[in-house]
């Protein structure tokens, strides 16, 4: 499976959860790792474009295509598994604790589920301490300029 991550470019690679583990966000506490990316490239964007305005635009976005090997069991979450809070903004903690479970017990290495931002769209969450997050790869990383009339 294909995934896709948009990041700045001093942050594309090495993939990590460093930085989601840094500040915590939806899905993760502060201290959890937590890789996200996401099921096509359009929400990829729309993931980081919503935090975001034209005057904040940084010019050095870069789209990472990941590829997930189908030997890797994904676990799969629908909005019927979610807390009732779950799409309220600021995120809730309810949230957080899906994440911070889904990294301490360790059984997956990805996570797929429902995106607030898109909905039918999935993010899909990588935990980088999984046995399995080896065999994960970045299989481009090409620049991606934003178009400015989305901030309009």
């Amino acid at each position: 499976m294909k995934v896709f991550r948009l990041a700045r470019e001093k942050y594309a690679t090495p993939l990590s959860g460093k930085g989601a583990a840094l500040y915590g966000a939806r899905w993760n506490p502060r201290g959890i790792e937590l890789i996200y990316t996401a099921q096509n490239r359009s929400l990829a964007m729309a993931e980081v474009a919503v935090h975001l305005t034209l005057a904040t635009l940084p010019e050095d976005y870069m789209m990472l295509t990941i590829e997930i090997p189908d030997d890797i069991e994904i676990k799969h979450l629908t909005e019927d598994d979610l807390p009732v809070d779950w799409q309220e903004f600021p995120h809730p903690t309810s949230t957080q604790y899906i994440g911070r479970d889904f990294v301490t017990e360790n059984e997956y290495c990805v996570l797929m589920i429902p995106s607030v931002v898109t909905k039918g769209d999935y993010n899909v969450l990588i935990n980088p301490n999984h046995r399995d997050f080896a065999k994960i790869t970045v299989t481009s990383i090409d620049k991606f300029p934003f178009d400015k009339r989305i901030f309009k």
